[in-house]
């Protein structure tokens, strides 16, 4: 039987654990060699630290193909199940960019253009995920199709139904920690501190945990008891477009919840790189 979807991300998360702990050991490795260097065996040392700190000496599963190990796992999703989804692919899983963070860039039919500082370190998959569909253009004339009661605008979702989203998805990355309870006490208890402040953006997942493109953009703060988006990123310019955006009427939608704006919100255009520059070329990734 196929492993569930939710030992799937266990299994890519310990695997990226492992990962980063064997390249602190080399790297580890590769100082104490350097250190020890003496003046005669200088060459013969250098040689024989480069081959060790590569894993050349390693006994366990460190070899080659294990160092380019996986860091993300797509988890296939069948269109032929959900007819929601779009069929564009699977971004890479090797040699992701793991440190820093990348400008996205959402264009509008509302107002400036939004900027979003992608946070590649905590948030490595979902910042991957973005750079690989922004470079398939896969938001490109999609609509935000919900302004959330938690003051968030929904994006990403190609079809507008809450149900679409690419044929993969991904595990969560960067949780924040839950709000502490309210202390038992007749005075005034401290302000909780805010899990989503204004700003943030974050992957909205159905079910939880189940990451694919659709997205959320925060215009006002929001406190979870039981948070449930894992963070990606913060807006840092066009903050005045989103809260604009936010204050969109909403009427109701089948379901009866008033959620869905009034008045169409269109993304032209959303972008991974440099602000205003395009998201690497898709042809480099997985098909």
């Amino acid at each position: 039987m196929a492993p569930s979807k939710d030992r799937q991300r266990k299994l890519a998360r310990a695997k990226f654990d492992r990962q980063q702990a064997r390249r602190a050991e080399r790297e580890r490795r590769r100082r104490r060699i350097t250190a020890g260097l003496g003046t005669g065996l200088a060459v013969l040392l250098i040689v024989a630290g480069v081959a060790w700190a590569g894993g050349a000496f390693d006994s366990d599963d460190n070899d080659a193909t294990t160092e380019a190990a996986d860091i993300c796992l797509w988890t296939p999703l069948d269109a032929k199940t959900n007819t929601d989804l779009k069929e564009v692919g699977t971004p890479p899983t090797k040699d992701l960019p793991e440190t820093g963070t990348e400008t996205m860039t959402i264009t509008t039919d509302k107002g400036d253009p939004i900027q979003v500082g992608l946070d590649v370190e905590n948030a490595t998959c979902a910042a991957a995920s973005f750079s690989y569909l922004a470079g398939k253009k896969f938001f490109d004339g999609t609509t935000c199709h919900e302004i959330t009661t938690e003051g968030a605008v929904r994006c990403g979702d190609p079809t507008g139904t809450g149900n679409g989203g690419p044929t993969y998805s991904f595990y969560s990355e960067n949780l924040p920690a839950a709000a502490p309870e309210p202390a038992p006490s007749a005075s005034a208890a401290p302000t909780a501190e805010v899990t989503y402040p204004k700003g943030t953006v974050a992957m909205i997942g159905n079910p939880p945990g189940s990451n694919g493109s659709q997205f959320l953009l925060f215009f006002k703060d929001f406190t979870a008891a039981n948070p449930q988006y894992t963070i990606v990123g913060t807006v840092t310019a066009g903050l005045d477009t989103l809260e604009k955006i936010g204050k969109i009427p909403t009427v109701e939608t089948t379901g009866g919840d008033k959620i869905s704006p009034k008045e169409k919100i269109t993304i032209k255009s959303l972008t991974v790189g440099t602000a205003g520059s395009p998201a690497p070329s898709a042809s480099a990734a997985q098909s």
